[in-house]
């Protein structure tokens, strides 16, 4: 007469469990990247309010937090400390106390980040004591420390919501030997990412046994960039090559190329990888929405697409701005200290055409520090205008956005005309009446025009004397004069 009532009984606590069991979760997984200083609503050079900036971003997280807080994993995927005065005057001007960038990092509650090429610019002593100061993980498993053959920085992050295990694994662009001097990276050796991801996968699998998967590179989607292809070791733009080489991803955030990404690829086990990205200055967001269900003690991704915000029509978040006016006001105090007189006007587009007071003001300055024999240098404002007038700290911002590197070196006369032969060739186009245009410009699609190849590359030198042959022959040719 009992045994009805156990097994009744039985039943019952069966039915109970799996009532409340979860057997769905819902995951955001959101993702700034190249922000570059756009931390605060108005650019501190311009005065302009900035498209997108990290004030921005604090609206549209605290919006989606409050409808389901427990859904949200927020991670930054590098190149966030330069670009800006904001972050320059807290790299080198005021290191007295937390870094700005930890400030906000840990205010808008990031669960992890990946840091890039350009936060590594900065040197060591402004990384290392961020590294000291983040409470959050900062990766990048494939910056090995030299000494110790283990990465410089966290290799992976492990994330627990709502049930679910999310690891994190950070790769950083490996061509930082080929922009930056040693001593901004001494210690530090960049592997190649494919490489990397293939040996931290399956020890991440075996060790850590996550639910999810989570790529965030520094690095870009197109491996073919700069001549470039998937055979090249180290290749710079190494996204869709581990998403297509290495199994396990579930979800890649790509960064560094500032370019939009939101597709599929598949990985070798026939699994589909969804690959997202955004541009600078935190004027978008990569958005990965999952959907889980429970098998067994496993959870499995039924659903996943991507979604890029965009922040231009968001409204910065007040509260942000109040917590944070204090380094504001020193931001704006910085960017005012005057520091010199301008007596000839100063034109960047000038720099395009012939020689300018900009470019012979660049020229002037290398020459005398550096203390050699020949500058060069190109226009890095593509459109800055500055009167005659007392010059200020933003001045030089405007005309030089980033904090640029001076270097010597020993060139032979055929390198210096192989050096200028290239860049004049990527500048200017062949001629053959005039009716053709003088600068290499291809169609941008809107009726308009641009320059065949980024402007900060158009280089000329200062004191040898040279032309540039844009009619004769097949191709622009430049020759020294004797």
């Amino acid at each position: 007469m009992k045994r009805p009532v156990f097994i009744f009984l039985i039943i019952s606590l069966f039915v109970i469990l799996n009532a409340c069991a979860p057997g769905e979760v819902k995951l955001k997984i959101i993702s700034t990247t190249d922000v570059h200083g756009a931390f605060f609503p108005v650019d501190p050079i311009t005065g302009i309010e900035h498209t997108g900036s990290m004030a921005k971003v604090s609206s549209y997280i605290k919006t989606i937090r409050q409808e389901n807080e427990e859904s949200v994993i927020l991670l930054d995927n590098g190149d966030i400390l330069q670009g800006d005065p904001s972050v320059y005057y807290y790299n080198f001007e005021d290191s007295s106390r937390a870094h700005l960038f930890t400030d906000i990092m840990h205010y808008l509650q990031y669960d992890a980040a990946t840091i890039g090429n350009h936060d590594i610019e900065t040197g060591h002593p402004v990384y290392d004591r961020i590294k000291q100061e983040l409470s959050i993980p900062w990766l990048a498993a494939n910056c090995i420390n030299t000494q110790s053959e283990k990465p410089y920085f966290s290799p992976y992050s492990i994330i627990n919501k709502q049930g679910v295990k999310i690891a994190v694994l950070g790769l950083i662009t490996p061509r930082i030997p080929d922009w930056l001097p040693e001593n901004i990276w001494s210690g530090m050796r960049f592997d190649d990412m494919i490489e990397s991801a293939k040996a931290w996968v399956p020890h991440i699998l075996d060790e850590e046994k996550p639910d999810l998967m989570v790529g965030l590179f520094h690095a870009g989607v197109e491996y073919n960039y700069n001549n470039q292809d998937a055979q090249t070791h180290k290749n710079e733009n190494a996204v869709k090559l581990v998403a297509q080489q290495v199994p396990g991803f579930d979800v890649i955030f790509a960064g560094h190329d500032h370019k939009t990404w939101n597709e599929y690829q598949i990985d070798p086990e026939g699994d589909s990888v969804l690959v997202l990205g955004s541009t600078s200055k935190a004027r978008e967001l990569a958005i990965a929405n999952l959907t889980l269900t429970k098998n067994g003690r496993k959870w499995i991704v039924q659903e996943s697409h991507g979604h890029i915000a965009s922040m231009r029509n968001v409204e910065p978040d007040q509260d942000y701005i109040a917590y944070f006016d204090p380094q504001i006001e020193a931001v704006k105090r910085y960017v005012n200290l005057e520091i010199g007189e301008l007596e000839t006007p100063l034109s960047t587009p000038e720099s395009f055409f012939g020689p300018s007071a900009f470019m012979t003001f660049i020229h002037h300055v290398q020459l005398t520090v550096g203390q050699v024999d020949i500058s060069m240098a190109a226009p890095l404002s593509y459109n800055t205008n500055l009167p005659a007038r007392t010059l200020k700290v933003d001045d030089l911002f405007a005309l030089y956005r980033f904090e640029n590197l001076l270097y010597t070196m020993e060139l032979t006369g055929k390198e210096i005309l192989d050096y200028l032969t290239y860049s004049y060739r990527n500048w200017f186009t062949h001629m053959t009446d005039s009716s053709d245009h003088l600068l290499n410009l291809l169609p941008d699609g809107n009726g308009g025009y641009r320059t065949a190849t980024v402007y900060y590359n158009f280089d000329s030198a200062q004191c040898i004397d040279y032309e540039v042959d844009v009619k004769s022959g097949d191709q622009i040719q430049v020759r020294i004069k004797q």
